[in-house]
């Protein structure tokens, strides 16, 4: 073998090396980027349950405090808002409203024993506590998703890879402002 041979046949290993890099590192990112879309859709059937239970538990609230329609109003058009998001961010941004109305719904039921006692409403509420717990988890598998792709989009040499085919980082699913953090505070 003479020097040329042995150059050519270096350069050929390195380029097999480059390319077996390159469409290994490409078929992780698409295994991790299915994986958040797998997490947000498993999350998002969570979420239609909870938009089905609302209707019913706003109806069986309204029986008892037909005086408090503005904080029905905000229920269903959070539901609305956060049911007919079309991406992620305005998904996270629907829901965290939605979580915040019916946090005031909780509270509004809280000053009526009546209601309280009410079987209908009381079943509601747990599986809406459910959900909610469901949701939660959900949430918590969704970010620990997302915060595994990205950190491969923003970790080097992996980050050469996101930059040539596009991926780019992913929302995590966190409560947007301190208010939607403090509790609700109810006064009659």
């Amino acid at each position: 073998m003479d020097g040329t041979t042995i150059i050519l046949i270096v350069i050929a290993v390195i380029i097999a090396v480059i390319v077996i890099w390159l469409v290994s590192g490409y078929n992780n990112f698409i295994k991790m980027k299915n994986m958040v879309e797998e997490a947000f859709a498993t999350m998002d059937v969570y979420l239609k349950k909870r938009y089905d239970l609302i209707p019913n538990l706003v109806e069986t609230v309204k029986g008892y405090a037909k005086h408090e329609s503005g904080t029905f109003e905000k229920v269903v058009q959070a539901r609305n808002i956060a049911q007919s998001a079309s991406t992620i961010e305005d998904k996270i941004a629907g829901e965290n409203m939605l979580t915040g109305t019916l946090k005031s719904l909780f509270a509004l039921a809280e000053a009526y024993p009546d209601l309280k006692a009410n079987t209908n409403f009381m079943d509601l509420q747990k599986q809406l506590q459910k959900v909610e717990e469901d949701i939660a988890n959900s949430r918590k598998y969704y970010n620990a998703i997302v915060r595994e792709f990205n950190t491969l989009v923003e970790s080097f040499p992996s980050n050469l890879i996101a930059a040539v085919f596009k991926f780019a980082r992913k929302p995590m699913f966190e409560v947007e402002d301190e208010e939607e953090r403090q509790n609700v505070k109810v006064q009659f």
